[in-house]
């Protein structure tokens, strides 16, 4: 009998297809099978892209400069390397197959084909070259992995998968992406003779050249009023002329005066219907609860972890709609759910399909609940703080769409005397899936009257031109999607990771409480993308299409991957000339020095500390390496430094950090010299001093100097610091 190698992406996958199937191994249905599991990737491109090139052109690889930009596809040798914490799975999968007589690909179905990457990538490295069938399972549940094992399909060679195809297709051009960064550091080099740390990425680029101009906008802001007649009724009803251009700058200059009171016509009602909103995805979710201050890469993470326990369904789906099995399979688990998340059972009146929201052809489905149900929000506390949080939303999302569409009566009026002054009321008449899931913004859940009054008075209407909208996470992923830029986990995952605080470097961006700030390193990255194609959302649009073109065969691999030799050579001419543009206070944005570390008082740059540990300096000091290693000074920036003793005090860095954040410190037990008693002193950071820092006067009660001796004197040789006489 034949066995079969189902091949998940993770061991908490590969133990739920056990639970599904029987076992690690066993036969299920009369199909042998045995289960292995990968790390997620095993493989990957070398870092340097010299080891991707002939030997003759390694050199020219590891230059960075812009002279030998851009790439040539065409020098690249594609061979990826293990990982070293994948090779043990590797060498377990290896084993494996001498075992089995084909294998089944059961990783994740994800929309960029990802998980047929991965796969593949496992099993050429491990040279297999026997049958490959495949599992499209919408989750990990037993009856959805059961019905995937039933109904896997057969695949052609890897190169022929259109899912591998996409995949690749899209690592390889983001891998020569890299140039980018290459050019975007030698760019800043060649203008300012240094550069921070840049990370010019696909999507990255893209969010931060939107929140960059979004901010932009915000920043350039000037409120200009203005004013124009309109007509109120005793209701509070307005009335107004729509894309009137009779509009003044001043109060005074409108002609009030010509109008006088008007009887109100009402010109009919109309009963309206609003459809449930479609499920969110983990985008808007995590925009969502992005306001009450959960961070995009911990409800990532939470997610992850639900879903690994069927509380939640997978997370990086694409589907906006659930097929037939799905609904049936959570059909029986809706009322439970409700009382979890507080709603009323009997708001769920659709349990049966409704067409828009259940249908064929979706894979994993939307974002739902999963087949476990928890006992109560608190039950999921063990997940973290955001689980509640994610599942109450996710479960009320997922119900809405079972919920009855929210009704309104629409009312249009206008007034006798002056028709082109009209007015139009919304009166919610059933909440409907509102009750359940509120999708609309604040100005629409405000009690509305009932109908318009008899007669509209005229007044002086002042307006202003509209702030535009800040940079919020919802913002930005209206405006992704709207250019189909990512995929909801990937825009999560990307904003979890250029937001990311304490790492090596400086995140791209800041996040508090859903909305999005430019870091001193996103913003040097603003405005070296101007003008450039790897920041343009309906580039990055066109790009994507291409790549599922590639999956479906319309297009070829290579057409795809030579279009970044335009655009590198495009961008880089664009950023040399956006180079000059970089004030010097963002030149080392960026870099781990940056990180978290406090700035210069004297020009603003990030201090470092010596490896020494003797002194902090400046980072504005600039040099370079020679051939032979040695580092050579050029330029000494500010000159700014400051010790880390006084009269043989240590100073801990948390003394050093409050100094040069403009705090006054108190150093005790120092020792005079002419009476050898001990005394307190405080101490200040001086920009002016040439060991950066002065004694501002002695502390008699350990709360305040005493007065007197504000004069400064050089220190003891070797301390580092100026200290002050007691001017006696």
């Amino acid at each position: 009998m034949s066995r079969t190698l189902v091949l998940a992406e993770k061991p908490s996958q590969a133990e739920n297809y056990a639970k599904a199937l029987g076992g690690m191994s066993g036969s299920f249905e009369g199909q042998q099978y045995m289960i292995r599991a990968l790390r997620g990737h095993v493989m990957q491109y070398p870092k340097d892209p010299s080891e991707l090139v002939p030997k003759s052109r390694e050199e020219y690889y590891k230059t960075w400069s812009l002279d030998t930009l851009p790439w040539d596809p065409e020098d690249f040798r594609w061979r990826k390397q293990p990982i070293p914490e994948g090779r043990k799975a590797l060498d377990g999968l290896a084993a494996a197959l001498k075992q089995v007589d084909s294998v089944t690909i059961a990783t994740d179905v994800d929309p960029s084909g990802e998980g047929e990457l991965l796969a593949w990538e496992a099993l050429e490295e491990c040279r297999w070259r026997g049958p490959t069938w495949r599992m499209y399972h919408a989750d990990e549940s037993p009856k959805s992995v059961q019905k995937a094992f039933r109904e896997r399909k057969q695949l052609p060679s890897m190169e022929e998968d259109g899912d591998w195809r996409k995949a690749d297709c899209r690592a390889k051009w983001d891998y020569l992406s890299m140039q980018l960064t290459r050019s975007a550091v030698c760019s800043l080099r060649k203008a300012k003779g240094s550069s921070p740390t840049m990370r010019q990425g696909r999507l990255k680029s893209v969010m931060v050249w939107l929140v960059g101009e979004q901010e932009d906008a915000n920043a350039n802001y000037r409120k200009v009023p203005f004013f124009e007649a309109r007509f109120k009724d005793e209701r509070g009803n307005i009335f107004a002329v729509k894309d009137t251009e009779e509009r003044y700058p001043k109060k005074e200059e409108v002609p009030i005066g010509q109008y006088v009171p008007s009887p109100v016509v009402e010109d009919g009602r109309t009963r309206k219907r609003r459809q449930p909103p479609k499920p969110l995805d983990l985008a808007g979710i995590s925009a969502a609860l992005a306001a009450k201050g959960f961070k995009p890469k911990q409800v990532l993470d939470t997610y992850q972890q639900m879903y690994n326990d069927h509380i939640l369904s997978y997370p990086r789906t694409e589907d906006k709609t659930v097929t037939p099995e799905q609904f049936d399979e959570l059909l029986p688990l809706v009322d439970r759910i409700c009382a979890v998340v507080g709603v009323d059972p009997a708001l769920i009146s659709h349990r049966t399909p409704r067409p828009g929201f259940v249908k064929e052809g979706a894979a994993h489905g939307a974002n739902r609940p999963g087949t476990t149900v928890p006992s109560s929000l608190d039950a999921l506390s063990k997940y973290g703080p955001a689980a509640a949080a994610i599942y109450e939303l996710a479960a009320k999302s997922y119900l809405a769409t079972m919920a009855e569409d929210c009704e309104y009566l629409q009312i249009r009026a206008h007034l006798l005397r002056y028709t082109d002054f009209t007015s139009v009321l919304n009166v919610v008449q059933a909440l409907g899936y509102r009750a359940v899931y509120d999708d609309a913004e604040d100005d629409e859940k405000k009690d509305m009257p009932d109908g318009f009054g008899k007669m509209a008075e005229p007044f002086v209407f002042e307006g202003c031109n509209k702030r535009p909208p800040k940079p919020t996470m919802k913002w930005l992923k209206a405006k992704l999607e709207k250019y189909d830029v990512g995929t909801g986990a990937t825009r999560t995952s990307t904003i979890a990771d250029i937001t990311a605080e304490g790492g090596k470097t400086e995140p791209l961006m800041h996040e508090k409480k859903g909305v999005l700030s430019l870091s001193d390193a996103g913003k040097a990255s603003h405005i070296i993308l101007k003008g450039c194609m790897i920041a343009s959302p309906e580039a990055t649009e066109k790009l994507q299409a291409a790549m599922r073109e590639v999956g479906t065969g319309k297009l070829d691999e290579e057409t795809v991957i030579s279009s970044i030799t335009d655009l590198v050579r495009h961008d880089t001419e664009q950023m040399q000339e956006n180079a000059r543009q970089v004030p010097a206070s963002l030149l080392h944005a960026g870099t781990a020095a940056a990180a978290g570390m406090p700035k210069c008082p004297k020009c603003g740059q990030p201090m470092r500390k010596a490896k020494s540990g003797k002194i902090w300096f400046c980072s504005s000091k600039k040099g370079h390496k020679e051939p032979d290693g040695s580092f050579v000074i050029d330029d000494e920036g500010c000159g700014y430094k400051i010790g880390t003793t006084i009269r043989g005090k240590k100073l801990t860095d948390a003394q050093v950090r409050s100094l040069l954040s403009g705090k006054t410190i108190k150093i005790s037990g120092l020792v005079s010299k002419s009476t050898g008693k001990t005394y307190a002193a405080e101490f200040k950071a001086d920009p002016g001093e040439e060991w950066g820092t002065k004694m501002v006067g002695f502390v008699s009660d350990a709360k305040k100097p005493a007065a007197g001796a504000r004069k400064s004197g050089k220190g003891p040789s070797g301390s580092c610091f100026q200290s002050a006489s007691r001017g006696k």
